[in-house]
């Protein structure tokens, strides 16, 4: 069975990809390419927009005039994009791939009451490598989360806007879950000047933002003479789209609830 994807957000970096792994799938044919409303793109051809040739696909501005061309709907845009795409999938009955983070309260409760009428997957991070990541950090965690310091250390390029990435808070609230600890309460976003000792209850963060990385984690479980670091480097964001592509071929047919990937890869 093939399966027909839109992308939405199709002009970005991420839309892109998304395109050129759906091309690159056996398993999947774009069916549609939605741009912002004030986009220019307009009617342009989606293949000749991510550089993989012509695909007969026009570049559209409102998602509810592609509703009939698509099976499922990956969305790695905006949060407030992705709240209004939501209750459109919702009225369809399409399921959605979401890659979107950085939503605040308000949105994300209004996008999961209609993302939870559906079939949806929701991942802070779509590559497969990260999403072992994840695996890893939980049972690394158990092993040695109340005898260690723990860190998370993450870097993107200059053009990301939210921070910590929506990868390291999961990778956070992995480690909180492992060690019986409550992320609001124990997470650390910055130091500066007089901190005092280290308590060792707390997770921080450190975020870099530069040029053109395209995502790197790093997790350090510190202990009194070792140390272990549980790390993933992107090199490229098709690792993060042909995860959203087999997350997309995963949810056909499957029962109406919110998914992760951590389901799609059946590491539950």
């Amino acid at each position: 069975m093939t399966t027909r994807i839109a992308v939405t957000g199709a002009a970005g970096r991420m839309g892109k990809a998304l395109i050129e792994a759906v091309c690159q799938s056996e398993d999947t044919v774009l069916g549609a390419a939605i741009v912002a409303p004030d986009s220019s793109l307009v009617g342009a051809d989606a293949g000749e927009l991510a550089g993989v040739g012509k695909l007969g696909v026009a570049i559209v501005n409102d998602i509810s005039t592609v509703v009939a061309d698509f099976d499922v709907l990956i969305d790695f845009t905006s949060p407030a994009a992705t709240v209004a795409n939501a209750s459109v999938c919702k009225a369809h009955n399409k399921p959605m791939v979401v890659g979107t983070t950085g939503f605040s309260p308000e949105e994300k409760a209004a996008f999961e009451a209609d993302a939870s009428a559906v079939p949806t997957c929701v991942a802070s991070n779509f590559s497969t490598g990260v999403n072992l990541c994840f695996k890893l950090l939980d049972i690394a965690a158990r092993v040695m989360g109340n005898d260690a310091d723990i860190e998370v250390y993450e870097a993107h390029h200059r053009h990301k806007v939210d921070a910590p990435s929506g990868t390291a808070l999961r990778m956070g609230e992995v480690l909180a879950n492992a060690v019986n600890r409550d992320l609001n309460e124990v997470a650390v976003y910055g130091r500066e000047g007089q901190t005092g000792a280290r308590d060792r209850n707390t997770i921080g963060f450190a975020t870099v933002r530069g040029g053109d990385v395209v995502g790197d984690h790093t997790v350090s479980f510190m202990c009194e003479g070792e140390r272990v670091e549980i790390t993933h480097k992107a090199s490229s964001r098709l690792s993060f789209a042909r995860g959203a592509v087999r997350a997309a071929t995963w949810l056909v047919e499957k029962e109406p609830k919110i998914y992760d990937m951590q389901d799609v890869l059946g590491l539950k």
